[in-house]
């Protein structure tokens, strides 16, 4: 509908009803948020005109992309920073590669007498840790390794690589210089029961209790290449069994009647599932997908939790891959994510395991990564360098008498050492760090994604900044892809950001908002930047609504109504259930229309035959 023409400014409009006023409107701003109040002691959120968000706790870990506050306020959605720290985001620790040995992928890395072999393909060289060396070739494998075990056989400790394939078995050696093949085909090893176990691609179980003598055991009732790790875990009455993860599910071992039994733990069939699977804490950890189920084994039932990084909104899409191995540690258990696949085929079996069909399967290609979970969150170790870098083997090591992580990528070895508590890091002054890293906060809304907000201000606390220990701080808003660079801090102290800038500091409008920090260090590995807190100042600004006061003259007819009859019409519009129109020009004459409640009358009723008089209404913009 068209608004009503008011000609005069001392009329309105009201609902069609032309009314004459005894002054012109008075009208204000109603949408406004009230004063804010602080309880207790004052924080930094104190300000009265002004929010604030501070970020100084990271430990919630990585996967979430947009903000639940206060709930989320200690997330990020992606980090290669350290984030186990309160009150410090600081660099990961320092990813050493080791020399070069030829073109071939490393298949498995193993440990005998205190030092670090590794299969080069085919080809076992052992690490030589003062001069960075891998030495001459040791063994020339069957085939490439799938799978390695340290394990005591009669008073011996041996080194076992497992080579699945044709031809196929293991080959082992009690000194690093003397290696034997046994031609059992093996495609996963394991100690238990004071007896060497392996399993073949086709699940046929099997034991040794003299080095190469073997004996068939149990099989997997299920088809060929199903099985995808051997592992000892919890039974449900306490004692230790083995456990071969399959991609259809967890089964466990029967040695009293030589059989697998299916878990409670059952998933829909991929060729990835259970990789790497492995108990740690006493509990089983077994991969599905991006995401890790953790299985726990009770007397009367079992529970299984969902804990992987697939969990609230997951990992960035150039960071998803496949989970090739879990490991613990000290402090937590370690996801090895390689991002690369080449397309393939997964089959599909009927209920009676007969082949009925073949599915395509799509690569998802992007950065290799190894993630850290410590029972609460998840954190970034390492993340690959290029696009498409495979990462094939990890292994958790004292060797050297260093407490270190080693894996493959690039067909070469890399190492890092992992601490064995988590403390304050300033307090580490031999720990070494990476080059540098990247940290994103998740987008932040206030909660109110449809309200628009004016960011003022962002205060960085740092420490341990230089010429070259650096924080590059950077902004995104109402998500863009694109950030925009405030600035590098190479002071310590505080560094604050005006917004737009420092010259014209009128605040710069946002949706939503999100924060990158990127860090850097020099040429001493043992210095890093310190990002101690993030804090920033915003106001919430609601769209102008505007409330309307005005007195009318009822005293005489105006434009064909009596005063009883322009009374009646007000009354009508004060209990519209819909909003009514109102238009009035302004005093430069501008027409103005607004659609409102009215939400107050004065002397709209009166005792007696006579209805003229006046009255004062209020209308207010919903």
């Amino acid at each position: 509908m068209s608004p009503a023409t008011v000609v005069a400014t001392s009329e309105i409009s009201l609902n069609g009803v032309f009314y004459r006023t005894k002054g012109p409107v008075q009208s204000s701003l109603s949408s406004i948020y009230p004063q804010k109040t602080v309880q207790g002691d004052f924080t930094k959120d104190s300000q009265q005109r002004a929010s604030v968000l501070a970020l100084s706790d990271w430990r919630g870990g990585i996967g979430v992309n947009k903000m639940r506050a206060p709930e989320q306020i200690n997330r990020a959605w992606w980090s290669t920073c350290q984030l186990r720290y309160r009150g410090h985001l600081v660099l990961p620790g320092l990813a050493v590669a080791t020399a070069a040995v030829g073109s071939s992928a490393v298949g498995a890395i193993g440990e005998l007498g205190n030092a670090i072999y590794a299969a080069f393909g085919t080809d076992v060289r052992k690490y030589n840790n003062t001069t960075d060396s891998w030495g001459s070739s040791l063994a020339t494998l069957q085939a490439a390794a799938t799978d390695s075990l340290t394990f005591r056989m009669n008073g011996v400790v041996y080194l076992a690589f497992a080579t699945a394939g044709t031809p196929g078995g293991y080959t082992y050696t009690s000194d690093g210089i003397t290696w034997t093949d046994d031609t059992k085909d093996t495609q996963f090893l394991a100690w238990w029961d004071d007896r060497l176990w392996g399993i073949d691609a086709t699940g046929q179980l099997w034991f040794s209790t003299a080095i190469g003598v073997e004996t068939n055991e149990a099989q997997l009732p299920l088809p060929s290449d199903s099985v995808t790790s051997l592992f000892v875990g919890r039974a449900p009455n306490d004692s230790l069994i083995l456990y071969a993860g399959a991609t259809y599910g967890l089964w466990a071992h029967d040695i009293d009647n030589a059989r697998f039994g299916e878990t409670e733990l059952t998933v829909p069939q991929h060729p990835d599932n259970g990789k790497g699977a492995d108990r740690w804490r006493d509990s089983t950890f077994y991969p599905v997908g991006n995401g890790i189920w953790r299985y726990v084994n009770g007397g009367n039932q079992a529970l299984i939790t969902i804990m992987g990084p697939d969990r609230d909104d997951g990992l960035p899409s150039d960071k998803r891959g496949i989970i090739r191995q879990l490991l613990g540690t000290t402090n937590e258990l370690l996801a090895i994510f390689d991002a690369t696949s080449a397309p393939g085929t997964m089959d599909m079996f009927d209920g009676d395991g007969v082949l009925s069909a073949a599915q395509v399967i799509e690569p998802d290609t992007g950065f290799s990564s190894i993630l850290g979970w410590n029972e609460g969150a998840w954190e970034c170790k390492w993340l690959g360098g290029n696009v498409g870098q495979a990462i094939s083997w990890a292994y958790v090591s004292n060797a050297y008498s260093t407490y270190r992580l080693w894996w493959a990528t690039n067909q070469r070895v890399y190492y890092m050492a992992l601490p064995r508590d988590i403390v304050n890091p300033n307090e580490i002054t031999t720990f070494v760090y990476a080059l540098s890293a990247d940290h994103e906060t998740p987008w932040f809304n206030a909660d109110q994604e449809e309200v628009d907000k004016l960011m003022l201000e962002l205060r960085v606390e740092c420490a341990g900044m230089s010429a070259t220990e650096t924080a590059v701080v950077s902004y995104g808003t109402n998500y863009s892809s694109t950030y925009t660079q405030l600035g590098t801090i190479t002071a310590s102290g505080v560094t604050s950001y005006l917004f737009p800038n420092s010259t014209s500091p009128s605040g710069t409008g946002f949706r939503a908002i999100r924060f990158k920090v990127s860090l850097a260090r020099g040429t001493t590995t043992t210095l890093t930047p310190d990002v101690l807190s993030l804090t920033m100042s915003y106001r919430k600004k609601l769209p102008a609504k505007y409330s309307h006061t005005v007195e009318l003259d009822l005293m005489q007819e105006y434009k064909g109504n009596t005063p009883k009859q322009l009374r009646a019409a007000l009354v009508t519009a004060l209990a519209s259930a819909t909003k009514v129109e109102l238009t009035f020009r302004d005093d430069t004459g501008t027409t103005r229309n607004y659609w409102v409640d009215v939400v107050q009358g004065t002397g709209l009723q009166s005792t007696g035959h006579d209805e003229r008089g006046a009255t004062t209404l209020t209308m207010v913009e919903p």
